[in-house]
């Protein structure tokens, strides 16, 4: 199935959700018209904020490590040098929509504090995307390309795991330092993104609270 397939087949569901929902089988009980606007926001914020947190526990806790484990190093390396540019810019959008419908259904002059926390979380994993998407990812990719032309000199990089490369830095101080500035950059953009998806933890027990099921 094409792309353009799969996202009309999740619109028409969509659509199917909207015609089956109370609002349009006018069960409000005090005759009012439905707050159409509200409704499309809580809607937005919703599907965004769980676009956001399942895509970063997909790629945090599971894909990255799948993939880790089965894939040439080199192989790996360079697909997530193309992956998480698209990954951080998804759920970076994803939080500016959450942000901007949570912050106009709760108005921060007559929020409560909690509100006013729940949307102190949600700028927090815009902000640490933000910074993943634009400092630490570029500087990322850029110090990987520069470690896998040593790791090519030295014939190594096409296996899968870390055995091989460690075992090689004890005898070349080259690949030695370049995995320690490689570290201390991946280092920081883990816990960027760790920090992002914990924000993201915290909106998510908020929510479940606000739920009736």
């Amino acid at each position: 199935m094409g792309w353009m397939s799969r996202f009309l087949a999740a619109v028409a569901f969509l659509a199917i959700g909207v015609i089956f929902s109370p609002e349009t089988f006018g069960s409000k009980s005090d005759g009012q018209e439905p707050p159409k606007l509200t409704t499309f926001l809580k809607l937005a914020h919703l599907l965004c904020f769980s676009t956001a947190w399942g895509a970063a526990l997909w790629v945090t806790f599971i894909g990255g490590i799948i993939m880790f484990k089965n894939l040439p190093r080199h192989q790996f390396g360079n697909l997530q040098s193309k992956m998480f540019p698209a990954y951080f810019s998804m759920v970076g959008v994803c939080c500016v929509v959450s942000v901007a419908c949570f912050g106009y259904l709760h108005p921060w002059k007559t929020s409560s504090t909690t509100e006013k926390y729940q949307l102190g979380f949600l700028l927090a994993a815009f902000a640490f995307n933000l910074t993943n998407l634009f400092v630490f990812t570029p500087m990322t990719i850029e110090m990987m390309k520069q470690r896998h032309k040593v790791e090519r000199e030295a014939n190594i990089g096409e296996e899968v795991g870390w055995t091989k490369n460690q075992e090689v830095a004890k005898v070349n101080p080259k690949l030695k330092a370049m995995n320690k500035k490689f570290g201390m950059i991946h280092g920081l953009s883990s816990l960027a993104n760790i920090m992002s998806f914990g924000s993201l933890a915290m909106h998510s027990w908020y929510l479940a609270g606000k739920i009736d099921l």
